[in-house]
């Protein structure tokens, strides 16, 4: 039973903002946890995603792993990430969306249509992903959707807060509670 909750809501599906919110569930009732919190989502609003278009998409989905630069500040599992670290996006890869480790020059998949996550930046000093399209992979329906840091912009399709928010919410997520993210608008 899910227990952890991370909302995030926009105005409007084709807004690039949102607010989010993480709730616990208990047996006495739903309580605020964390937020509002100011977010950025995908340049092109909420809803179906894909590889073609830079949209978050809406649903429910598990958070059940996280990674970064930095040391783990979760219970969730956690991977540091180098930049011998990948997140697959080739749709003719049996590797798509998903996490990927191998030395330079071994890839098996088409490097262009991945994100190397050791060279993305402070955006991943820690992140979550965000598990669309990952029981059964879909090629083509969107990958590489995390929860991360924000550098102030809209993203390809994530969902970013400011460091110290995300943070927090780190903190709080325990694999124990099921959690999930919830995006709509």
């Amino acid at each position: 039973m899910t227990r952890q909750v991370v909302a995030v809501v926009a105005n409007a599906a084709t807004a690039a903002t949102a607010v989010l919110t993480t709730w616990e569930h208990t047996r006495t009732g739903r309580f605020r946890v964390h937020g509002p919190i100011a977010a950025w989502l995908g340049r092109d609003g909420v809803g179906e995603a894909g590889e073609t278009v830079s949209r978050t998409p809406a649903g429910t989905w598990p958070l059940t792993e996280g990674f970064g630069h930095r040391p783990a500040t979760t219970k969730l599992p956690y991977r540091r990430v180098t930049t011998a670290d990948w997140w697959v996006s080739d749709v003719k890869s049996p590797y798509y969306n998903t996490h990927f480790s191998c030395a330079p020059g071994t890839y098996p998949f088409d490097e262009a249509a991945g994100e190397n996550l050791g060279q993305a930046g402070g955006v991943y000093d820690q992140a979550v992903v965000i598990d669309y399209n990952r029981t059964p992979v879909v090629p083509g329906a969107g990958s590489a959707f995390f929860l991360h840091v924000t550098n102030g912009k809209p993203t390809a399709g994530c969902v970013a807060i400011p460091a110290p928010d995300l943070d927090a919410v780190l903190r709080w997520l325990d694999p124990a509670q099921h959690p999930v993210i919830e995006i709509s608008g």
